[in-house]
This record gives structure tokens, sequence and C-alpha cells, in this order.
């Protein structure tokens, strides 16, 4: 599992980001805060800690995995 980088006030992305490629979590004593690295100061997405967890099973399940590219024909 990859760990994680501490961004700054409390804000952490994954060590496994690419530059300009992740968004930063921010776990707070009852949300989830999610945000884009690349505009920090847009708009957020805000989970409750159940909606978080729920999330959370929901990878480690393999539900939200991107689609195997179909193989080329003719």
């Amino acid at each position: 599992m990859a760990g994680h980088d501490v961004v700054g006030d409390g804000w952490r992305k994954s060590s496994a980001s690419t530059a300009g490629d992740c968004v930063e979590v921010y776990i707070g004593m009852e949300q989830v805060h999610v945000r884009d690295t690349k505009d920090r100061q847009e708009g957020l997405l805000t989970f409750t800690h159940k909606e978080w967890q729920a999330f959370l099973t929901g990878v480690r399940l393999g539900e939200f995995n991107l689609p195997s590219a179909a193989p080329e024909t003719g």
C-alpha cells in the first residue's frame, strides 16, 4: 500500500502521485475533504467518515478500477 506525504496544514497526498496528477485529502474530526492539487483554491469535495470509509472499501475491493483496454480489431 502506498504511503502519503504531508502537504501542509494536515492535507495529505499519496506518495504514488505524480507531478500534477493527484488529489489531496484532509481527514477532519467529522468530515473528509478532497481537493485537486492543480487548483487548491477551487471547490472541495466533502464526505462524512462513513461515506469515506465506504469509498475506501470499494477501492480495496477493486470496484473503481479503470476498465481494461478493449483489444484492437481489424
